[in-house]
């Protein structure tokens, strides 16, 4: 069971707007457990334009809990690849971190931890630190929201009246 009880902590956000927002879809779960066998063969399967690998903080030091980072678009050319694997990770290993000292993840427990982070990073984005800070923001609050079990039955249902996204507006 993760810190509250549950099997796996299932976490969304999405932070900012135009090509540098950040839509960060986590998964947190205990070492031994399924969210574990999913990292790892997440990790050892790459394929072409999609290479997961473990976030870090500085090189050497990766974060705690150990994040996986695994791009949801493809990479198009080095901008994109260099602002996916730079500043979104980066941010991605800095919102994980943010978590822990927030006690969103007890300290006591990283070690037992394994975070899986599905990153979208817009093959547009063009403002490296935008990019962090969102991607920083969209992970801390993604890891925030599965701790809490968010968003509520009664949010989704009342998002059913309108439907819409950053790529949809909805029907008028």
């Amino acid at each position: 069971m993760t810190p509250f009880g549950e099997p796996i902590q299932l976490g969304e956000s999405f932070v900012g707007d135009g090509a540098n927002a950040a839509h960060i879809n986590t998964v947190l779960g205990r070492t031994g457990s399924g969210a574990e066998t999913a990292w790892a063969t997440a990790l050892a399967t790459p394929r072409a334009g999609f290479a997961p690998f473990v976030t870090i903080l500085q090189p050497g030091v990766p974060v705690k809990p150990f994040t996986l980072f695994v791009n949801k678009a493809a990479i198009e050319g080095d901008t994109h690849g260099n602002i996916t694997w730079g500043a979104a990770q980066a941010g991605v290993a800095a919102g994980v971190a943010d978590a822990v000292a927030g006690g969103v993840i007890p300290e006591s427990e990283v070690d037992e931890l394994r975070i899986i982070a599905a990153v979208w990073v817009n093959p547009a984005a063009n403002d490296e630190d935008a990019v962090f800070r969102n991607n920083r923001e969209a992970t801390r609050t993604a890891l925030a929201n599965g701790a809490s079990r968010l968003p509520t039955t009664a949010e989704v249902l009342a998002a059913l009246k309108h439907p819409h996204n950053p790529f949809y507006a909805g029907q008028r």
